[in-house]
């Protein structure tokens, strides 16, 4: 049965995510589930909160944006290919920021319809575990930061709309309250 993206405000959006221990045979499956959910959904990025799960795993991949949105990725300080490395899926992952930041509208397959302007670290250090177990640092920046470090926020209990400012926040009050309203129905 395919995964179901739960919709803002559902509480399980709110938990941070437990650490995962052992990559299993169960664990690797629910990624390809949700590397297939997030597809369908049209996302690039999809973390477990977002389909009840509250664990320390989220899924990337930038790949329908790299022309509009570049992105770019070191290993050992050396230059990847990032699609090579797409679709990414992050296990426990630890993300550090530099100091400078871009704004950039952003939505969330948790709130359909919905974007507003973040700001976020334009480059980011990330400490991570892979599906097939490997321990891996890189460095990322442009779309593939972004993504990652909202991702990471998911698994954190923090969403995109918390780190809005006040203006793009009330802005979206409206479909905010209604989403609320909707989901307590």
């Amino acid at each position: 049965m395919p995964l179901t993206i739960v919709d803002y405000p559902n509480p399980v959006l709110r938990q941070k995510g437990e650490p995962v221990g052992e990559i299993t045979a169960e664990l690797r499956s629910l990624a390809e589930e949700m590397l297939a959910a997030m597809e369908k959904a049209r996302g690039i990025g999809l973390a477990a909160q977002q389909v009840g799960r509250p664990i320390q795993l989220c899924v990337v991949d930038v790949r329908p944006l790299i022309k509009e949105r570049p992105s770019w990725l070191t290993v050992d300080g050396k230059p990847e290919d990032v699609a090579a490395w797409m679709p990414m899926v992050l296990v426990n992952p630890v993300v550090t920021l530099h100091p400078e930041r871009d704004l950039f509208s952003e939505g969330c397959l948790s709130f359909p319809d919905l974007h507003g302007t973040v700001p976020r670290a334009t480059r980011i250090n990330v400490k991570t575990r892979l599906i097939d177990g490997r321990e891996v640092e890189f460095e990322a920046g442009g779309m593939l930061a972004r993504v990652i470090q909202h991702e990471v926020d998911h698994l954190q209990g923090m969403l995109f709309i918390d780190r809005m400012n006040s203006a793009s926040r009330a802005a979206l009050a409206g479909k905010l309250k209604r989403m609320q309203r909707d989901f307590a129905a």
